[in-house]
């Protein structure tokens, strides 16, 4: 089975970066696509964004397009989401997640997704 590991979260400000990082301990192949969830303090867990083996399939919630970038790195069974121009409403609990398919479109949400990780705490101050 994977098993999946999330690191780099921390304290940032506002309009600042941070990148996250999802370590396999398991090799990842073509069937998985990998995707991010984020889970704030009284809300659902909700899909953040996600992509496939070959990187051609991806999709974001609109609350992050053109701030967050998902990248995966299938040599070293990485995956990693750039969050750049954060907003304190981006503070969370992170989760990295595998899902059984190769379209980024058929995991968006969470019922799809069959390991998770412990999650990684994201602060963003203002």
């Amino acid at each position: 089975q994977v098993q999946l590991v999330e690191s780099g979260g921390g304290l940032v400000q506002a309009g600042g970066s941070l990148r996250l990082s999802c370590a396999a301990s398991g090799r990842i192949f073509s069937s998985y696509v990998m995707g991010w969830f984020r889970q704030a303090p009284g809300k659902e867990r909700e899909f953040v964004t996600a992509i496939n083996w070959s990187r051609f399939s991806t999709y974001y919630n609109d609350s992050v397009k053109g701030r967050f970038t998902i990248s995966r790195d299938n040599a070293k069974n990485t995956v990693y989401l750039q969050m750049n121009s954060l907003k304190p409403e981006d503070a969370a609990v992170y989760y990295c997640a595998a899902c059984f398919s190769n379209l980024a479109t058929m995991c968006r949400s969470r019922e799809k997704y069959d390991y998770w990780g412990q999650g990684t705490p994201v602060t963003v101050s203002s």
